[in-house]
């Protein structure tokens, strides 16, 4: 929900236990099976325009992620100029995982973070918590969520669009927290090591050598995790944050949209379609990914994800001629 009090900031918070938890993806799931696929391209182009209005926005505002904080969630929040974790954030892009790729700007910033820790979400779809995000820099401030009330209290008085007002109270308010010593945080180096590679069977051999010869547990883990992943997806998400640390917000906005529309029309894999069916809808967690193999996923099924749309289809247009501050 974002927020307009008559303050010279905007907040924006989510409803219930999740910040944003994947609702809209399943809907996305039932326009494609009605035929219904000019809707879902007008969802598309909502969601990853407003993620470009926020990401560009003079007027400071904060977002508060208490609770599940996934994909849109995600994409709608970290472009802000605020980000308040809390005891109760659970972040992930977790989309591989559901035969997609890592959108609504996080190409972006998720090739941005520390090292190839973005790589290693992008493809694992693995969670980090409030204290993760801090320290890595997803998030700007923590609170316990009981602390909330009272910091959304303190901005609630604020007329001010100096962010450093808003960066004070939020401080005062804040609290200091670090990662546990199970975070993969404490594991960076294993991470850069293994996902530095330029493919993806490259970083399964990394992975394996790695847990073979120390029989790492972090490793056998994320070897276990990649498994239940689409191939497909796998390939198309690390090219894009490849491409995305070289690309501009928008520019990795309006490459995610082709992607996704090539994504969801079924001309190179149904996986997004079963990846939903299997984990959201019928949640029998047995997807059958096609292709079911990483050596079966052809370079051009990878370029097609990254080809230009249809003459019939133009690109997803952002007013960049409007730039107001991000880069």
């Amino acid at each position: 929900m974002l927020r307009d009090t008559g303050r010279c900031f905007e907040s924006v918070k989510g409803s219930g236990r999740a910040f944003c938890a994947g609702g809209d993806i399943v809907s996305i799931y039932h326009l494609i099976n009605q035929g219904k696929l000019e809707d879902c391209k007008e969802f598309f182009r909502t969601i990853y325009s407003f993620i470009y209005e926020l990401g560009t926005y003079l007027k400071p505002h904060v977002a508060i992620l208490d609770g599940i904080t996934m994909g849109g969630g995600a994409g709608v929040s970290i472009p802000g100029t605020f980000r308040v974790a809390t005891d109760k954030t659970v972040f992930a892009t977790p989309e591989t995982l559901i035969g997609f790729h890592p959108d609504a700007g996080a190409s972006f910033y998720l090739s941005h973070l520390p090292g190839h820790l973005g790589e290693y979400l992008a493809l694992s779809g693995e969670t980090l918590n409030g204290a993760e995000m801090i320290a890595c820099g997803l998030a700007t401030h923590y609170s316990y969520s009981e602390r909330l009330q009272l910091i959304e209290q303190q901005l609630g008085k604020l007329v001010t669009d100096d962010p450093s007002v808003i960066e004070a109270t939020l401080g005062k308010y804040g609290d200091l927290v670090h990662p546990d010593k199970m975070s993969v945080l404490h594991r960076i180096e294993t991470v850069d090591k293994c996902f530095s590679h330029d493919t993806v069977e490259e970083i399964f051999d990394a992975l394996e050598n790695e847990a073979s010869g120390n029989n790492d547990a972090f490793c056998n883990s994320t070897i276990r995790r990649l498994k239940e992943t689409s191939p497909l997806s796998l390939k198309v998400s690390l090219r894009s944050i490849r491409e995305g640390r070289f690309q501009t917000l928008d520019q990795c906005l309006v490459r995610e949209y082709r992607m996704s529309l090539q994504g969801i029309s079924k001309n190179i894999s149904t996986d997004f379609c079963e990846g939903v069916r299997a984990r959201m809808v019928d949640k029998d967690l047995a997807p059958k990914w096609n292709p079911p193999s990483l050596e079966q996923v052809s370079e051009d099924m990878v370029e097609h994800y990254f080809s230009p749309l249809s003459e019939l289809e133009p690109d997803l247009e952002l007013p960049t001629e409007q730039r107001e501050a991000f880069t």
